[in-house]
């Protein structure tokens, strides 16, 4: 089965968080979920640790028949057993990551997507649907919704904006919030799973959120283009027109006031 992958940390000097694995069986593809700089995550080993050994924990449970949704329930339990004595797994921002699976089963394939990665599908007519839990962009809008009140670019616009990231932030793995795969199994049960029919999928592309900028941040491309991006021209040619958006915004920072670069992370599929 022909698969492409591509990833790029966002900062050169730190650890890429994501994680993507490609298998016999499937795909594995996570986005680590970062603690603003200064806040306590209650762990000893950080993100980019974390990922990669649930990272190794789902590939391995791609081997099986089970549920989705279990194998990322037990995978998160077990992951959780890695951590030493000193790490505090009740702690909100404790490591979690974002999720997409991809398993082949015979004549047809499980999903599972979980936050804010997502997967991109194309029908043999053309069309491309879009695979997404969007429980944390509908938070984001809800919050949104109230103006801010603080002049920008000033040290109170900064602080108003923190406020509003903590409230997001603490709707996180909580019923009727959303949901990261952290150190609670419940994540599985929470996560949006599905099954697609191979005859008539023409391909599939999996991506972490820093290479779905042009479409959420810049509002410069379709997942359309997104899609034909990737699987045309490779996952690479999708995370360069990405940074080539940030780079234009490098100055102005006016779609990337947070972080101008993120870790990108791409995998694309199509049929032999």
């Amino acid at each position: 089965m022909p698969f492409l992958l591509a990833g790029k940390a966002g900062c050169p000097d730190r650890a890429n968080e994501d994680f993507a694995a490609v298998t016999a069986d499937g795909v594995v593809l996570l986005d680590g979920v970062s603690a603003p700089h200064g806040v306590d995550t209650g762990c000893a080993h950080g993100v980019a640790w974390y990922t990669r050994r649930l990272g190794g924990l789902l590939a391995a449970g791609l081997t099986g028949d089970q549920g989705l949704g279990d194998v990322l329930g037990e995978a998160v339990t077990a992951a959780s057993a890695l951590h030493g004595p000193g790490c505090d797994l009740m702690n909100q921002e404790t490591p979690s990551a974002t999720v997409v699976l991809v398993r082949f089963a015979g004549d047809h394939l499980d999903y599972l997507v979980l936050s804010d990665s997502v997967l991109l599908t194309e029908d043999a007519d053309g069309t491309v649907d879009v695979i997404a839990d969007t429980r944390l962009d509908d938070l984001r809008r809800r919050l949104a919704s109230a103006p801010l009140t603080t002049a920008a670019g000033t040290p109170e616009r900064t602080a108003e904006l923190s406020e509003r990231g903590r409230a997001i932030r603490s709707h996180r793995n909580v019923p009727g919030g959303f949901w990261t795969a952290g150190a609670d199994p419940r994540a599985g049960a929470e996560a949006l799973t599905g099954t697609l029919p191979l005859d008539g999928l023409a391909g599939f592309a999996a991506m972490t959120d820093g290479a779905t900028r042009g479409v959420e941040l810049f509002d410069s491309q379709t997942w359309r283009d997104v899609y034909t991006l990737a699987a045309g021209d490779g996952p690479a040619a999708l995370i360069d027109h990405v940074r080539a958006l940030e780079r234009a915004d490098a100055a102005r920072r006016e779609f990337t006031p947070g972080k101008l670069h993120d870790d990108a992370t791409v995998v694309t599929w199509t049929p032999a």
